[in-house]
């Protein structure tokens, strides 16, 4: 026979339960039901679902990036360079080759993409190319060694030790078109490809121009042609530093370029010069800056002044060479050209241009530093998708968050009370929301967007996609929260509820609401994903949010070209695998929460 005194088993409490089930024990089904609060079985249905737990995954992993990666990678939206247009992704634009790096002599940066030579005379190319034709250099035997090479937008110059020159890359606009003097053979000084143009100096101190003659007009003034020892140039202007150390810009027009600091002339010894500013290094190692004040290019630091050995310069940057060895760089620091190495060996040479800058060290070693790529490409106006991805999808996520906010809280409000008081009051409100959901949304945003046109702001504008969608979104949810509500009010608490005397609407949104907020979450967790697919259409054919906003709607514009579909893939592939993702991810998260409140859905 059982002995009777022993101890019956007690029941498990909640937490005993809840424990047991967190470390794996078993719990009986019964215990488990008995146990858990609503809310920890749909958890625990949810959590169940392993489709669902990888959208939220999926979901939380791209909303955290688009909400904290703004913060440490800020994008200037105003921001275009067609320098940098339609760069394919990659690491690859400071990456010198193996066969230069250790012997290298001298490097040049591109746009996108840095030419160099060896001791040997040997030509290297790394980087992204904008131009399939830079990839075809002369053959070795043609060129022999060479001694110079310089790097432009989409062209190089190259020249040997007999004196020849030698183009590649674009050969529009004139660049291929060599000047007769010197094909003859003259002594080469110095060689500059710049922005669709090009330029030599000759040892006699003479200046050769040749390409785009409509982007830059040189003009000598008197005494310099056949007196310059060094040039330096932009997209548009060129300065000459003359053998008597006076600078000279090679112009008629006057600008903050022109304006050369009197004091300095007759001491300077090198040049450099900016898209916003010309800098010179005097006798005394003093550098001294004037022209526009943008991108901080004049803010020279003070502790090297009289130091100063050699000077360079690329779009927005200064490098300077001191006399103790060390490199020093200001101006615009996007794209980290600022972000010095520290190289111990013995520096022979810098070079910048655009957005990348080297040194080369004794031993022939190539230290190099600023752009180094993007890591999902550029669009047409030279922009990085991925900042512009990132900042789109907080635009993308707001616009359809707050479209919900909006279409939820006036469903909850019409459905509740049409719910709740029955009779000619649901009929009206059902009847207007009928009324409501035969708009269509597209034509009608289209309509609005095209009468208002630029007569509201881009800030306006927003506000309005948001507005309308949420205005225009609410029947949906109305209806239910209105079936839901009819199911509810007729459960006692509701009559003890009017027994109390409580008022219709405490009755509705604090005692029927939390029944039904888990139908509520589930529908807006669904309508999110609809209104951020309806905000991308209206942006994608150009009605909704415009430039140079970003979002992922409008990221896909381009996609409508072919030549942008074939050649610039990553312009379009990249903003449609997130929105998709994102999408699908929401809607899976939302048929989680909905097979989670009600598990029988499945067998139906």
């Amino acid at each position: 026979m059982k002995d009777n005194n022993k101890k019956r088993k007690k029941p498990l409490t909640m937490t005993q339960a809840t424990r047991r089930m967190l470390v794996g024990q078993p719990v009986n089904a019964a215990e488990e039901e008995e146990m858990l609060t609503p809310i920890q079985m749909v958890v625990r249905n949810f959590l169940h679902d392993r489709v669902a737990v990888a959208g939220v995954v999926c979901f939380l992993l791209i909303f955290l990036c688009c909400i904290v990666l703004p913060f440490f990678l800020p994008m200037d939206k105003y921001f275009q360079d067609v320098t940098q247009a339609n760069v394919a992704p990659g690491f690859s634009m400071l990456k010198a080759p193996s066969g230069l790096n250790g012997n290298a002599q001298s490097v040049s940066v591109g746009s996108t993409f840095s030419v160099g030579i060896d001791r040997d005379g040997n030509v290297y190319e790394w980087g992204t190319f904008p131009n399939e034709k830079l990839k075809n250099i002369p053959a070795a035997s043609e060129m022999g060694k060479v001694t110079q090479v310089s790097a432009g937008l989409d062209h190089i110059l190259a020249v040997n030790e007999e004196g020849q020159l030698f183009t590649w890359g674009n050969d529009r606009m004139g660049l291929e078109a060599i000047p007769i003097e010197l094909r003859t053979g003259e002594d080469i000084k110095q060689i500059l490809a710049c922005y669709q143009f090009s330029l030599a100096l000759t040892e006699k101190g003479k200046l050769y121009n040749w390409g785009n003659s409509y982007l830059v007009n040189i003009s000598f003034p008197e005494g310099v042609q056949g007196n310059i020892d060094k040039v330096a140039a932009n997209t548009n202007l060129v300065a000459a530093l003359t053998k008597d150390g006076r600078v000279e810009p090679l112009t008629k027009k006057s600008s903050a370029f022109t304006k050369v600091p009197e004091e300095i002339q007759g001491q300077v010894t090198d040049i450099a010069m900016t898209d916003e500013s010309l800098a010179a290094v005097t006798e005394s190692g003093q550098v001294y800056v004037w022209g526009n004040s943008g991108k901080g290019t004049t803010d020279i630091p003070e502790e090297i002044q009289g130091h100063v050995k050699a000077l360079s310069a690329g779009r927005y940057n200064f490098v300077a060479l001191l006399d103790d060895n060390r490199l020093v760089s200001w101006g615009d620091n996007t794209f980290q050209q600022a972000n010095v190495p520290d190289v111990s060996e013995e520096i022979v040479s810098i070079s910048s241009g655009y957005y990348g800058n080297y040194a080369i060290s004794e031993s022939g070693k190539v230290h190099g530093w600023g752009l180094k790529g993007y890591l999902m490409g550029t669009d047409d106006l030279g922009r990085d998708v991925f900042r512009r991805l990132l900042q789109g999808g907080r635009m993308t996520m707001t616009v359809g968050a707050i479209a919900v906010i909006i279409s939820t809280t006036i469903g909850i409000l019409v459905g509740g009370i049409s719910g709740y008081k029955g009779g000619k009051v649901d009929n009206l409100l059902m009847r207007f929301a009928e009324i409501v959901s035969s708009i269509p949304f597209l034509p009608f945003a289209i309509i609005l967007s095209s009468i208002l046109g630029n007569r509201i702001s881009e800030t306006q504008r927003i506000v309005m996609i948001m507005f309308i969608l949420g205005v225009l979104s609410w029947p949906g949810i109305a209806r239910l929260v209105r079936g839901s509500v009819l199911a509810e009010r007729e459960q006692e608490f509701v009559t003890a509820a009017k027994a109390l005397g409580v008022k219709e609407f405490g009755i509705i949104f604090r005692h029927i609401l939390p029944n039904i907020v888990t139908v509520i979450i589930v529908n807006a967790t669904l309508d999110f994903a609809t209104c951020m697919l309806t905000e991308s259409s209206l942006s994608f054919i150009g009605f909704g949010v415009t430039e140079p906003n970003p979002t992922w709607g409008n990221m896909l514009t381009g996609s409508q070209n072919a030549k942008v579909i074939e050649d610039y893939w990553w312009r379009w592939v990249f903003p449609a695998i997130t929105l998709g993702i994102c999408t699908i991810s929401i809607n899976c998260v939302g048929d989680g929460l909905r097979d989670a409140v009600d598990p029988k859905s499945n067998e139906r």
